[in-house]
């Protein structure tokens, strides 16, 4: 169903498919008071510009840093909020809101009940409102953080394929309701917009909604020309419905007149600037600027017959700002797809800056705050009281209060994760290969577990090794779709979907599978059932992925990255897919933990401790650089004693560990290690024993956790206290340092704080090429010749 403005929505085609409740039978129980509503919409304007105006006009300020604050953003979205939370939302949706009208989220909760007036002056201030919508930080009921333009929109799609894994594999799952996105129209420039909304697996969700506040301003500028005809195509390419919402009532009776018409094709096609203009215009000058010089006579009679006040009040009438339309139209959107609504709206309704092009962050003075209060029924004076008891307004606001409370959520008891799997890694193996198998393993090892596992990829399954998981657990549909290929007899990957899978495939773009696996990572604390969702990725492209996957760890998403392959250890594939700065990535990402271990055994169990930690409160992500190298694991000098094995497993999962047996106080030069390059650091090690050099050789599995434990030292909370980086580098046994890792040097460059050591690092800092592995690791200077020139040169030999 597609409709440009459907003034009376009954006599747009009847919707398909099955009806969800929607209306007075889902949201409010009672039928709506127009009145009223315009009555809180008012309200909710005042709120929301005095939320900015006490931020900055209301506050001290000696920085000489603004404030800021988006007023006139706020004000188109008004009516469309206040159209949802005081009519039509339930308990059970969860909205997405676009940053810049986080005030309106504020001043709607503050009249639910759901916020206290005492944090309504603390916009962007220290323990105060979050400058956008924060589902951590904020105080008040938050469904989604946003503030990663066009990142956030998104975040409903993949809490809605979130949710529906959860129902099809766990029968205690609560239900949910829609999943909405309020949008600036200027988002749906950003291409995470355009990657969720193509995937196929978003066409058949007919619980999203998006609905656009298409004010047709950025935040510099009017978006030139007309741009509504491209994006309803590019959306009904998808398989979504479109909905336009261009005018309201009042503007619709005008162009029921005799050149009405014509009037309203005048508006429609001019270009967004020329509109914006005419509503900085004087209403005197309305009739010339709207006739121009080809309006026809019937236009010309219309416009010099209406009273300015009228066609001034007519040209603002635009969809988004009718509620009686918008209530409408979320009854009319079909349940069987996705639906996004245009609701045509202008930047700063109702305020003194409406519709000017300068005006995302203009302010309004002290004068035009005190006009607003009146316009608005309310006092500069007492800017946060609420309706008078008793009125229909304040009973409105208690009743929609009392049906959108939640009742906390109950978290489902976590499985317990084992320390190891009792895999015996004897054979040359690569530490990719080797998360194949753990995964395959943990369905038979901790099924409890295994059943909370979900991994997911974007379309580059077999090749990170998720084959055998795949081939036990199945690929995840909503639907269960025909396998044409069971009866193949050579086909190594059965790929068999249905809804008992545990493996959700994607479509090549990587900001949807990060940004699935932060709603997957959340539903713990969401709906209180627990899931570990694993990605996999081609580790140069995390960076590609990271903006959406911070995001995701932001908003409270805990979830485990593997990047594989990675570095210029596939040396073959060339400068294109050889990751250089991914270890200091990991390293740097607040709320995570990277790993990047050498050998099978270590990628066991750190792989286990880091899926303790998610899907828990107070848990963490994880970030896992692996790769394709196959290692010899008696590189690793494993203990065979059980009390040592463990302990090798504590070091391991705390940093890293020592291989040589020696005194560290006795060596004369200390070779750090990370992942694929451990067997040329083993090499350069046995090279220096025979000129006479004792070298100590450390394996760190963890380089962010050690530079942890050294800025844990002398602290008296948080991290281990310095105990990995004393027990890897004792202050009483300086020694240089050589340090290498197949990644950017500047990685390990933290470790001469450790001690005071000289150190010399070695890693990649240029563009690889296609070559082969020795190659690739003598061009970098990261092959065991350059380990042992490091170390005589450091050692001053």
């Amino acid at each position: 169903m597609r409709y440009d403005n459907p003034a009376a929505p009954a006599a747009a085609p009847a919707p398909s498919g099955p009806r969800r409740p929607l209306g007075p039978t889902a949201g409010d129980a009672q039928p709506y008071d127009i009145a009223t509503l315009r009555e809180i919409s008012r309200r909710v304007l005042w709120l929301a510009t005095s939320i900015v105006d006490a931020a900055n006009r209301g506050r001290p300020n000696d920085t000489g840093v603004k404030v800021g604050g988006h007023q006139a953003s706020s004000a188109s979205m008004v009516d469309i909020m206040v159209s949802l939370w005081f009519h039509e939302l339930t308990a059970l949706d969860r909205v997405s809101v676009k940053p810049h009208a986080s005030p309106v989220l504020h001043a709607v909760n503050h009249l639910l009940g759901d916020l206290d007036a005492k944090y309504l002056p603390t916009l962007r201030a220290k323990g105060g409102l979050q400058s956008y919508p924060s589902r951590l930080k904020d105080h008040d009921t938050v469904d989604f953080s946003t503030g990663s333009v066009g990142i956030g929109a998104t975040a409903p799609v993949w809490a809605a394929i979130a949710h529906r894994y959860l129902r099809s594999r766990f029968d205690a799952t609560p239900p949910a309701g829609r999943f909405i996105s309020l949008i600036g129209d200027a988002e749906l420039d950003e291409g995470a917009i355009w990657e969720a909304v193509a995937d196929p697996a978003v066409s058949g969700l007919g619980e999203l909604l998006w609905v656009v506040d298409f004010n047709r301003q950025s935040l510099d500028r009017v978006v030139p020309d007309v741009q509504i005809h491209r994006l309803r195509g590019m959306f009904e390419a998808a398989g979504w419905q479109v909905v336009v919402l261009k005018w309201g009532r009042a503007a619709a009776e005008l162009f029921a007149l005799p050149g009405g018409e014509e009037l309203r094709r005048r508006l429609e096609e001019m270009p967004n600037e020329e509109y914006q203009r005419l509503l900085r215009a004087d209403a005197r000058e309305l009739p010339d600027r709207i006739a121009g010089d080809s309006a026809g006579p019937a236009l010309r009679d219309l416009l010099a017959g209406l009273p300015a006040e009228r066609l001034a009040a007519a040209i603002r009438d635009l969809g988004g700002h009718d509620l009686e339309l918008l209530l409408d139209t979320y009854r009319a959107v079909d349940e069987d797809r996705p639906t996004v609504v245009f609701a045509y709206t202008v930047k700063g309704r109702g305020l003194p800056t409406e519709g000017h092009p300068n005006n995302h962050s203009a302010l309004l003075t002290e004068a035009q705050m005190e006009a607003l209060a009146r316009a608005c029924g309310t006092d500069l004076a007492d800017p946060w009281r609420l309706f008078e008891p008793g009125s229909a307004a304040a009973e409105l606001c208690a009743r929609r209060g009392a049906s959108l409370r939640r009742e906390p959520v109950t978290h489902a008891e976590p499985a317990s994760v084992p320390n190891a799997l009792g895999r015996r890694h004897r054979v040359p193996v690569s530490t990719q290969a080797t998360f194949g198998r753990l995964l395959a393993d943990l369905t038979r090892e901790a099924p409890e577990v295994a059943a909370r596992v979900v991994t997911c990829s974007p379309d580059v399954a077999s090749s990170t090794n998720l084959g055998g998981w795949i081939n036990k657990t199945g690929v995840w549909s909503a639907t269960d779709r025909r396998d044409w290929f069971a009866d193949d007899p050579e086909r190594l990957l059965k790929w068999s979907e249905a809804a008992d899978g545990r493996h959700i495939e994607l479509g090549i773009a990587e900001v949807n599978l990060v940004s699935l696996l932060g709603e997957l990572g959340a539903t713990w604390s969401r709906w209180g059932q627990r899931l570990i969702p694993i990605g996999t990725i081609y580790d140069p492209f995390v960076s590609r992925a990271l903006e959406p996957w911070s995001y995701g760890i932001y908003s409270g998403g805990q979830s485990i990255l593997v990047g594989t392959p990675s570095g210029v250890t596939l040396a073959p594939e060339g400068g294109a897919h050889q990751s250089i700065t991914t270890p200091s990535i990991g390293l740097e990402q607040p709320g995570c933990v990277a790993w990047e271990p050498a050998f099978a055994q270590d990628l066991e169990w750190c792989l286990l401790e880091a899926m303790r930690k998610v899907g828990v409160p107070g848990g963490t992500s994880s970030y896992f650089r692996l790769t394709t190298r196959p290692l010899d694991q008696s590189l690793a000098r494993l203990p065979e004693d059980g009390p040592l094995l463990e302990r090798r497993r504590r070091q391991a999962v705390a940093g890293g560990y020592r291989i040589t047996d020696h005194a560290p106080g006795a060596e004369q030069v200390t070779l750090v290690g990370v992942g694929a390059i451990m067997p040329e650091v083993v090499r350069a090690a046995e090279l220096l024993a025979e000129q006479g050099i004792t070298a100590g050789v450390v394996c760190l599995t963890s380089p962010d956790l050690v530079f942890r434990s050294m800025q844990a030292r002398g602290r008296l909370t948080g991290g281990d206290g310095g105990g990995t980086i004393d027990v890897l580098f004792p202050a009483a046994s300086a020694a240089p340092l050589v340090t290498v890792l197949d990644g950017h040097p500047h990685t390990l460059a933290f470790l001469a704080g450790a001690r005071g050591d000289r150190i010399r690092c070695l890693g990649v800092t240029e563009f690889g090429q296609s070559s082969d592995l020795r190659d690739a690791y003598a061009i970098h200077g990261i092959d065991t010749a350059a380990i042992l020139d490091a170390a005589l040169s450091v050692t001053g030999r």
